[in-house]
């Protein structure tokens, strides 16, 4: 697992971590000169907002003399860093009995329907059955793929004609999985775009069908944001915490952006826990959030091996 994460955060790194390092050589006493070079570096590896908070925090302990050197501030940073994600975990919500129903959204392209058939395998290698939901029937496309990948898994899927009723997808799939003794259900939704109010509506009237089907459900409503668009997900996941009241983040595509520190930003603005993080085009490739060794893997030197 860990050897995934290092590679997968590898572009990251390269950026983040190297850029550190050029900043903070060995053996100098800190200054504010240092400390505005630092502050530059963490907004390139798209921090955002939490850069300045870090900085702040640097700036304090200096002049605390709680650090003094050069060389003192990259374990000071890993301690800022880790503390800003603390409550991230990968446990999921399960209901006290089956089902258990996993809402997931997520923008056109976030890699949204490959993060649920990455979900699937994970929840499979933990011993449970699994049961799609393809409820995103505003494209026929979206609905294939996800036949695909049932068809890969070789687990059920419940589908709806195209330009259907998405809610009643999930009242279907839900249906379905209590027939059939199936432990966890994962609901498509739509690839909406955050800005369009009624498509937005239509992901909470799922999310209401599926409330008063099961008690509790959805368990778990998770996000999914494309980590390559970096501070630009944080206005989508604004958009749909308020829709489908999100309970957790799935970051996709770290293996293919240098922007993973965008994840700092998004806890900055939104208290939510982030459970999973895609580093890889594998099935295998969707791993359980650490917030300990997502930071040792963003800081770490590029030649290091995990």
């Amino acid at each position: 697992m860990l050897r995934r994460i290092f590679a997968g955060l590898r572009k990251t790194r390269e950026r983040l971590g190297e850029g550190l390092r050029a900043v903070l050589s060995i053996g100098r006493d800190l200054d504010e000169e240092t400390i505005d070079r630092l502050e530059e570096t963490l907004y390139t590896a798209d921090l955002g907002p939490a850069a300045t908070g870090v900085v702040a925090e640097t700036r304090a302990a200096w002049k605390r003399r709680e650090i003094h050197r050069t060389d003192e501030v990259l374990p000071f940073l890993r301690g800022a860093l880790r503390a800003r994600l603390e409550g991230c975990g990968p446990a999921l919500a399960f209901a006290p009995s089956p089902p258990t129903v996993v809402l997931v959204a997520g923008v056109n392209g976030s890699g949204k329907t490959t993060t649920i058939a990455k979900l699937a395998a994970h929840i499979r290698r933990e011993g449970r059955s699994v049961l799609l939901a393809a409820a995103d029937t505003f494209r026929a496309a979206a609905v294939e793929q996800l036949t695909i990948w049932a068809d890969r898994l070789d687990v059920p899927i419940v589908k709806g004609a195209t330009g259907g009723d998405s809610a009643a997808v999930a009242f279907d799939a839900v249906t379905a999985s209590k027939a059939r003794g199936i432990e966890v259900v994962l609901v498509d939704t739509a690839g909406r775009l955050h800005t369009d109010r009624n498509l937005m509506d239509e992901l909470a009237k799922v999310r209401r069908v599926l409330a008063a089907q099961v008690p509790g459900a959805p368990h778990e409503s998770l996000l999914v944001l494309d980590a390559t668009t970096g501070q630009n997900a944080i206005a989508q996941a604004d958009r749909f915490r308020a829709a489908i009241e999100v309970t957790g983040l799935v970051l996709a595509k770290l293996d293919g952006t240098a922007k993973g520190g965008a994840i700092f930003g998004i806890r900055e603005r939104l208290p939510l826990p982030v459970k999973f993080v895609g580093v890889g085009e594998g099935l295998e490739d969707l791993e359980p959030f650490d917030p300990g060794a997502f930071v040792d893997a963003i800081l770490a030197p590029a030649a290091q091996t995990a």
